[in-house]
């Protein structure tokens, strides 16, 4: 791999790791698809490692920026992510006996759908009057209330965990939908806490990945360590430019990209 392609992957990366830890999907939902479309000839399975392998060092970093910002419910996290890791080997496992016009029709339908479903639900959650109770106050002062199902949270987890390492995605784009709809986060800790769990789940992941040889060869180790330089820088300039955003405005930019790459995925197959 030349220097020119090396760098061009950093600058992909920090524009991935920028956007996926501002909406808190870890920059899989846009790298996959992206990769998908720079890389026709290669597998489903060595796309998907490369971009499970920079969402971990995405969603590392980003938790970390969460981290000195204390928002990041670590008591849900710590359960969901646990939640995750049995989905998560079973989705690299399955994916090395899927075709590549396959892979990138379910693609395509579920960017599409998630971009439908947060669009036409919104981003406010509903009031719970069950639930554990959480109570989390940032580094600036701001409190949240709220409750929160576990049990509930622990199933969604599973199957995010399997369909996040199928797809490569890394699995905000749809933990974050379900943490403010479906278990009534607030948007702004959703983002925080998905990255957390994302630590977990794309870092088995990617230990499967590795193990089952998904990165082929030399080439997949570089790129995705590539992008990973990039997405680490990214994440800290997501984080930071979270706090100036509204909930609302994270929720519509993650809602278009989604659809954008959709379409642009289903033009290709």
């Amino acid at each position: 791999m030349s220097f020119e392609t090396a760098s061009l992957l950093v600058l992909l990366g920090v524009a991935v790791g920028g956007v996926g830890t501002l909406v808190g999907a870890g920059g899989g939902f846009l790298l996959t698809p992206v990769l998908l479309l720079v890389y026709p000839h290669d597998s489903p399975r060595t796309i998907t490692a490369i971009s499970l392998a920079a969402v971990w060092a995405n969603s590392t970093s980003g938790t970390l920026a969460y981290a000195r910002q204390r928002r990041i419910d670590l008591r849900s996290g710590i359960v969901f992510g646990i939640a995750t890791l049995p989905g998560a080997v079973g989705g690299a496992l399955l994916v090395r006996y899927v075709p590549r016009h396959l892979f990138n029709g379910l693609m395509a339908v579920a960017l599409g759908a998630v971009a439908v479903l947060i669009t036409i639900r919104g981003e406010r959650p509903h009031a719970r009057r069950s639930g554990a109770v959480r109570v989390i106050v940032d580094r600036a002062g701001r409190e949240w209330r709220y409750r929160v199902p576990e049990a509930r949270g622990v199933l969604y987890s599973v199957a995010v965990g399997f369909v996040s390492s199928f797809l490569g995605i890394g699995g905000g784009v749809i933990h974050v939908p379900l943490l403010v709809r479906a278990l009534g986060f607030p948007t702004h800790l959703a983002t925080a806490t998905s990255h957390f769990v994302l630590a977990v789940m794309a870092g088995a992941g990617t230990i499967t990945h590795a193990a089952l040889g998904s990165f082929a060869n030399g080439h997949g180790v570089r790129r995705a360590a590539s992008l990973s330089v990039g997405v680490v820088a990214g994440a800290q300039l997501g984080a930071h430019i979270s706090t100036r955003l509204r909930g609302r405005a994270i929720t519509l930019l993650l809602a278009a990209a989604l659809a954008a790459l959709a379409v642009r995925l289903l033009y290709a197959v």
